[in-house]
């Protein structure tokens, strides 16, 4: 299912729910009125607006796209960034569940569900820190929103903003207009997130068949020593072949370094760049 059906089918979910129904009888006759429902609006806001609409010890709704699962938390601290804790231990369980049974740093697209808006974000599952709510999670974990920055460097996490934009409905947009070198970002990005969906929509023709083949033989990757072209040597359709250092992990932990060729390309000036699939999946081999 795509996400922008995803995320209409959860407004609506959230839209049922929160309207109240209740029974009068009019003439000996049963009639339903339906209470006035907020308007849920999806918008994509910057961390500096979004800090101060959800103030420390704020409570909210965390959605996740993929999901659909939904669990509660109290936003406790955080400058750059929101540290969040579940609310209960079935919030914590939920939140488990959504990370298939284990915690992980992956990132996952979300919704923040407060007052009458979701608001895109992205949140990493691992506890760490200090926690203060009984509720089963030794720690807090991060939210990001637009903008927001981890604790460690001065600009956004790449994978954070991808997701951040997946759950705003603006992924494929972003892909679309992307240069033929961040396709090689978002490559490792998606591998290294285990996250077949992301490969797929930037890989030649959308190839899910390699795209899974290949996030499950990949457990990390680190590209490094691009060879890089100046714009106006790009060709507008052929693309380019991009020489690099890859150094990656299998699922049997055996460690590769590898030196070679990749094609970027696209098959007309209004279509994306994308990476050949089959040219990839031979140098990972």
């Amino acid at each position: 299912m795509h996400i922008q059906m995803k995320i209409f089918i959860i407004i609506l979910l959230l839209l049922l729910l929160s309207g109240r129904v209740e029974a009068e009888t009019v003439g000996g006759d049963e009639q339903t009125i339906d209470a006035p429902r907020p308007s849920f609006s999806v918008e994509i806001l910057p961390w500096e607006t979004v800090k101060e609409l959800i103030p420390n010890k704020s409570y909210f709704t965390i959605i996740d796209v993929q999901t659909g699962l939904s669990f509660h938390v109290q936003r406790r601290a955080g400058s750059k960034h929101a540290d969040v804790q579940p609310l209960t231990n079935k919030d914590t369980k939920v939140m488990k569940k959504i990370y298939g049974g284990a915690w992980s740093w992956d990132r996952r697209a979300i919704l923040v569900q407060y007052d009458d808006r979701l608001i895109p974000g992205s949140m990493n599952g691992m506890p760490h820190g200090a926690g203060a709510l009984k509720n089963g999670f030794p720690g807090h974990f991060c939210v990001h929103f637009y903008g927001s920055t981890t604790h460690k460097t001065p600009t956004p996490d790449f994978a954070h903003k991808l997701m951040i934009l997946r759950a705003g409905g603006e992924l494929k947009r972003y892909v679309y207009h992307m240069d033929p070198y961040e396709s090689l970002h978002i490559l490792e990005v998606a591998i290294n997130q285990h996250d077949e969906d992301l490969l797929a929509l930037i890989l030649s023709g959308g190839e899910r068949g390699i795209a899974k083949k290949m996030i499950h033989h990949v457990k990390h990757i680190d590209i490094s020593d691009l060879s890089l072209l100046p714009s106006e040597d790009i060709h507008p359709i052929f693309g380019l072949v991009v020489h690099a250092r890859l150094k990656w992990i299998t699922g049997e932990q055996e460690q590769n370094v590898k030196k070679g060729e990749m094609i970027i390309r696209r098959n007309s000036p209004e279509d994306q760049w994308a990476l050949d699939a089959k040219v990839l999946a031979a140098l990972l081999e």
